[in-house]
């Protein structure tokens, strides 16, 4: 599966799906300093589902018609940062067909998938 890591993103999730053979494209690694709506278009044009921990990309794709790609919205804590890697990694298992033009929202013992419109 073809993702875009955002500059908030850990990297352990980037190193963790890397070693399941995923395609992770990291912001930081090929537009140091993009705006979110640059982020998001590059999600776009590059059919990524983006990763982040930023919750500007909430408003970004349901109010500001952006394009229709996959978020995942990752919510953890630092008291759970440990179990992060691993969730989203099963998250990636078990919904990926369900991920592109979704808005994921993921916390410790919770997810949450909405079609976006």
């Amino acid at each position: 599966m073809r993702f875009l890591a955002d500059e908030s993103c850990d990297f352990a999730v980037v190193r963790a799906l890397r070693a399941e053979e995923h395609d992770v494209l990291v912001v930081s690694e090929v537009h140091r300093g993009a705006e979110d709506q640059q982020v998001i278009e590059l999600a776009g044009q590059e059919e990524r589902v983006l990763l982040t921990e930023d919750k500007d990309f909430g408003r970004l794709v349901y109010l500001a018609g952006a394009p229709k790609v996959g978020v995942i919205l990752l919510r953890f804590p630092a008291r759970a940062r440990g179990e992060l890697c691993n969730a989203v990694v099963k998250l990636v298992k078990r919904h990926k067909e369900k991920l592109k033009g979704s808005f994921v929202v993921m916390q410790p013992g919770r997810v949450r998938i909405r079609r976006l419109p």
